[in-house]
């Protein structure tokens, strides 16, 4: 995939290609039973769907519109419960394998403890093979629990993949505590994300804020913004047009996007 770099010489501007590696996208999905949780969202029939249900459709949309941009991206899915454990192995861009994988997704027996070391270990060994490759590796875990922080343990001078998290939680209450796991994960990222890594987190449990977190994730990392610098979606008063652009007494329609 070409990349544009827009230079500025001495009789105005030029355009410069540069070449983005293929990605090996790794997802990691928290099955602890705090993932199988109703969530507000209903489905087409008016049943209640669960946490895992909307995690499963957006991974599916996330790797059709990614293979849409680029047919030789490929993927791998694993699963966390106390530690990280293989689901598929073999990246692929075979459709039929993604979504073979995202069906055999469940919850687990309850675990009080998410090793993120055993994780990163895997993703650093599959990343040097991405690596021999020309392609570049990343990380997306999708981690579903509120009162359990993820511990790791990983040199500060071992960056070998970019690293990205969707943090799905209940409100903060007497059992939950969602802050600290938050800053858990952003640490984590912090420490090991080669390029500009992405923290989303949701309490609402409505599912199309996880599509829209995904949504944000298609963007490639060699080609990202600071996460900070990131106003997307924007804020609807930002969209409207100057008040004086507008001739008198018409009404400027509004749309929601």
């Amino acid at each position: 995939m070409e990349a544009i770099e827009v230079e500025r010489g001495g009789s105005g501007y030029s355009l410069k290609s540069s070449r983005l590696n293929n990605e090996d996208i790794l997802f990691c999905i928290d099955v602890n039973p705090e993932s199988s949780v109703e969530i507000k969202t209903t489905g087409s029939n008016g049943r209640p769907i669960t946490r895992m249900d909307s995690i499963k459709q957006a991974i599916l949309l996330f790797v059709h519109a990614k293979l849409s941009m680029n047919p030789d991206h490929r993927f791998a899915f694993t699963t966390i419960a106390k530690s990280a454990i293989w689901l598929k192995k073999e990246f692929s861009s075979d459709i039929a394998s993604a979504e073979a994988a995202v069906r055999g997704l469940g919850a687990t027996s309850p675990c009080n403890h998410a090793d993120l070391t055993s994780l990163f270990r895997l993703a650093a060994h599959e990343s040097r093979k991405s690596t021999a490759q020309n392609r570049i590796l990343r990380l997306i875990l999708i981690y579903c629990r509120s009162s359990t922080q993820p511990q790791h343990q990983w040199p500060a001078n071992q960056k070998l993949f970019t690293f990205d998290v969707i943090y799905l939680h209940e409100k903060p209450g007497p059992d939950n505590c969602p802050q600290e796991v938050y800053d858990a994960l952003v640490d984590a990222l912090d420490h090991v994300s080669q390029y500009e890594g992405y923290i989303f987190e949701s309490g609402q449990g409505v599912a199309r804020v996880l599509y829209r977190c995904m949504c944000l994730l298609l963007s490639h990392p060699q080609q990202r913004i600071s996460l900070d610098d990131l106003d997307i979606p924007k804020p609807l008063t930002k969209k409207l047009p100057p008040a004086d652009t507008a001739p008198p007494n018409e009404v400027v329609p509004v749309t929601s996007q």
